[in-house]
């Protein structure tokens, strides 16, 4: 029984060694299992910029040469995250121009950014960025569970910047249709072509181009110009930037104002991608000056709704002038002569200080003064004679000239707005400006419009528009009242229309049949001749349309442009 015994405890005491050890054999190897793969530094290109990724905190490995001044720094110690990774690293002397690992930190935006010199690269300054960042040569430190391979980074072969962050729909506050004329002459020469590529290619990396936001194309010029792309061919800054690397120099002369002339008679069309919506901004580049004659060309795109501006490298020396076929080019062919579409450059390597100035201005919707045409920037009120000696027939006719007026403007609720009143003794208000937003929605509403029939009390009808209509004007609007009559007024219509002309309401007066030209004379804005019209028989009003909206047109454009 004893033998027994000690057999079995043997037994037992076998089998547990047996388990100890098959367990600890198991454990390690579930404990070589679970280690972490090794942590891949990812490589980036010197050009890549600290904005482009999306992580607060990460870990890169730089290329050899990146102290090359094309690879922008903005700042010191505390870089502007618009400024190359790596150039801020060697500027900052974490790394030399072999290259290496950094750690990259980012931090708030700063207020300004002052540029210096140091390690073999000169920093610049800027006003203000909205995101900054530091490095450190310190990647031992680095923590592998804080890793970057969690928050989207991937290793070399994989890496590229549109990987480091979704892709932009574009900056929705710098909605402009944008198009550049690059200066492609023979006298420019290779080396500044490619600093004007470069400088193409840092506004559109500043600029964020996306749908929802700005849309750029280039027009090369020499003797004749020609797209190199247009509006709707890239949507995202990256696209653009390959673009623009492709671009070879055409040669010839510096003929700026056919490549003005070609912009915008052909670029900015809907087919190009032109949005309707958006400002058309033209950016003239031109080394030294043109070759030909800009004003004419330049006036009529103003006229068109085009913001040109104009970038002048190396302008022409007191001793040049003599040679120039247009003294003072830039200001015949900018938007406004104020100083804001105006930019010199005293030289091409200074040509990269520009892009932050030229982003801010074409950016600033709001002072595009340009983009107000005569036929998108008015608050247009049509004073309607109801009386009884017009009649239904005549009537529908009257509204059918106002329709024919309408349809010569672009409406919408931030172009040029309609609203319509009819009057005879009493006054009744059809529609406001702010009722209908659509060209078809204004011209169904003048339909609807009913006839009245009563008296004529035109005196009373200019204070009521001035009151029920212009009253909701808006500040930025031309106040425009086109009144149309067929008889002399039953009231005094001297003071009303003294207070119209007080209170800067532009006004058309239309007479037709039994319509007393003097009044109409009173009723119109100064000079008569261009404001009051006269046509014998109400089927003759269609033939006043053209004559109104030239008329409209030229005094819009005759504006002072300072």
């Amino acid at each position: 029984m004893g033998i027994v015994v000690l057999t079995m405890k043997a037994s037992v005491i076998e089998m547990f060694l047996v388990l100890l050890v098959t367990g600890i054999q198991s454990n390690q190897e579930m404990t070589k299992k679970m280690k972490r793969p090794k942590f891949t530094v990812p490589q980036i290109s010197c050009d890549v910029r600290a904005g482009k990724i999306t992580n607060v905190e990460f870990i890169v490995k730089c290329p050899p040469g990146c102290q090359d001044p094309r690879y922008h720094v903005y700042g010191a110690d505390v870089y502007a995250s618009y400024s190359s990774v790596c150039g801020a690293a060697v500027h900052s002397g974490v790394l030399d121009n072999s290259g290496g690992k950094i750690l990259v930190r980012k931090v708030a935006g700063q207020s300004g950014y002052k540029g210096s010199y140091s390690n073999g690269v000169q920093s610049l300054s800027l006003p203000r960025w909205r995101e900054s960042f530091v490095v450190s040569g310190e990647p031992a430190l680095w923590k592998p569970e804080s890793v970057l391979l969690d928050a989207g980074f991937v290793p070399k072969e994989e890496l590229s910047t549109q990987s480091l962050e979704p892709a932009s729909q574009g900056d929705p506050s710098c909605k402009v249709d944008l198009s550049f004329l690059i200066d492609g002459s023979s006298s420019i020469g290779k080396r500044r072509f490619r600093i004007q590529k470069q400088f193409l290619t840092d506004v559109a990396q500043t600029l964020d181009i996306g749908p929802a936001g700005p849309l750029m194309g280039v027009v090369q010029y020499g003797d004749n110009p020609a797209t190199q792309f247009n509006l709707k061919t890239h949507m995202n800054s990256q696209d653009v930037k390959a673009a623009i690397e492709k671009i070879s120099q055409r040669g010839g002369l510096s003929n700026a104002g056919r490549a003005i002339s070609f912009v915008t008679k052909n670029f900015f069309s809907k087919f190009n991608g032109n949005r309707g919506g958006a400002p058309n901004v033209a950016v003239v580049m031109v080394d030294g000056w043109p070759t030909d004659k800009v004003e004419e060309a330049s006036r009529l795109a103003r006229e068109s709704g085009v913001n040109i501006f104009f970038i002048t490298i190396e302008g022409a020396s007191e001793n040049e002038k003599q040679y120039m076929l247009e003294p003072n080019f830039a200001n015949k062919a900018v938007c406004r002569t104020n100083g804001f579409y105006s930019l010199t450059v005293q030289n091409w390597f200074s040509l990269h200080k520009t892009v932050q100035p030229l982003v801010k201005r074409v950016c600033d919707t709001d002072r595009l003064a340009c983009s107000k045409t005569c036929l998108n920037s008015a608050d247009i009120g049509f004073v309607i004679d109801g009386s009884s000696s017009v009649g239904t027939s005549n009537f529908r006719t009257v509204l059918q000239f106002v329709a024919n007026l309408s349809r010569e403007f672009e409406i919408s609720d931030t172009d040029t707005r309609i609203g319509a009143m009819q009057y005879t003794y009493e006054q009744r208000l059809e529609f406001g400006f702010d009722e209908y937003s659509t060209k078809s929605d204004v011209l169904n509403a003048i339909k609807r419009v009913g006839y009245w029939s009563g008296g004529t009390s035109t005196g009373a009808a200019i204070h009521y528009a001035l009151e029920q209509l212009f009253k909701k004007s808006k500040p930025n609007k031309r106040k425009l009242m086109i009144l149309i009559t067929d008889g002399r007024s039953y009231d005094d219509i001297r003071i009303p229309a003294m207070l119209a002309h007080h209170k800067g309401v532009i006004t058309y007066a239309i007479g037709v049949a039994w319509a007393a030209q003097d009044e109409l004379d009173i009723i119109a804005t100064h000079p008569a001749r261009d404001h009051a019209f006269f046509v014998d028989e109400f089927d003759n009003l269609y033939k006043v349309v053209p004559k109104v909206i030239q008329n409209i047109c030229t005094e819009f454009n005759s504006q002072p442009r300072n």
